[in-house]
């Protein structure tokens, strides 16, 4: 299997496909580089090399208890790039991963970024505050990491509803999307899972934002219920110098799974890596 394996000897699995200019994946909460199969074959089909791994203590990385945090996280994407000597690469990031995109930037700035992609993402900042009401409050957290320690293969089946927009009339979501979201979520870690909430709540992204210097699209649905767009994606074409906001109408947090609005996604991306 592809590994690169970390500074702190943690093995990330990554899937490597095409040829071409790189486009790296970086998956959201609680998936892992599965979630980017379309996208993979879409850029790759497209004349690019599209890469996607595996989060440690998600999908086939190793499954540590510890290092839950977007410090490790942007660290660990370093390493990958740094070790795949990758150069004018292409960051692609869903929901936590736009997170790790983010800090990314932040700590190992943009010498060897072309461009970024933030769809459905965390930053600035999750959590609802004097100064972010639009945010998420903290007992909807409390509440996420009590589900997976209870039970969390049901709460697995039952968070992938509203994650997909099952629950809005005339959604387009089958149940092999929902299927697919609990195996990936069953393959993470509960220490990792809970930890992650932490990590993706209250992470405060701002400063990382302005420090990004390359063109950024920024797409996210208007009826997300999982990450909201008016504390999240809005906010970041604010703070981002040279940002592109696309508002998907009716769309869901699992923007490039669900038939429809995934298509959109792959064109959209693809229109965006030709500039």
């Amino acid at each position: 299997m592809p590994i690169i394996t970390t500074r702190d000897g943690v093995d990330i699995f990554y899937k490597d496909w095409g040829q071409g200019r790189p486009v790296i994946f970086s998956h959201g909460w609680p998936l892992n580089g599965d979630a980017w199969q379309d996208q993979l074959k879409a850029v790759a089909d497209a004349g690019y090399r599209g890469i996607a791994h595996d989060r440690r203590g998600h999908g086939r990385s190793t499954p540590v208890y510890d290092g839950y945090d977007f410090d490790t996280f942007a660290d660990d994407l370093n390493d990958l790039i740094t070790q795949l000597d990758l150069r004018d690469v292409t960051l692609v990031a869903h929901s936590m991963g736009g997170g790790e995109l983010a800090r990314y930037i932040g700590r190992h700035g943009t010498d060897r970024v072309r461009s970024a992609v933030l769809l459905s993402a965390i930053p600035p900042l999750m959590l609802q505050t004097a100064d972010n009401p639009e945010g998420v409050p903290q007992h909807v957290f409390d509440e996420i990491k009590s589900g997976i320690l209870a039970e969390r293969s049901q709460f697995w089946k039952d968070t992938a509803v509203g994650f997909f927009g099952a629950n809005r009339d005339g959604n387009k979501v089958t149940e092999g999307n929902k299927d697919a979201f609990w195996y990936m979520a069953m393959a993470q870690t509960v220490e990792g899972g809970v930890d992650c909430v932490d990590a993706f709540a209250a992470t405060d992204f701002h400063e990382d934002l302005k420090k990004f210097d390359v063109p950024t699209l920024i797409v996210h649905g208007d009826d997300d219920q999982v990450v909201p767009i008016d504390a999240t994606g809005r906010k970041s074409a604010e703070i981002i110098p040279d940002a592109t906001l696309k508002v998907y109408e009716g769309g869901s947090h699992g923007i490039a799974l669900v038939p429809g609005h995934k298509e959109k996604f792959n064109r959209d991306l693809l229109d965006f890596l030709k500039g």
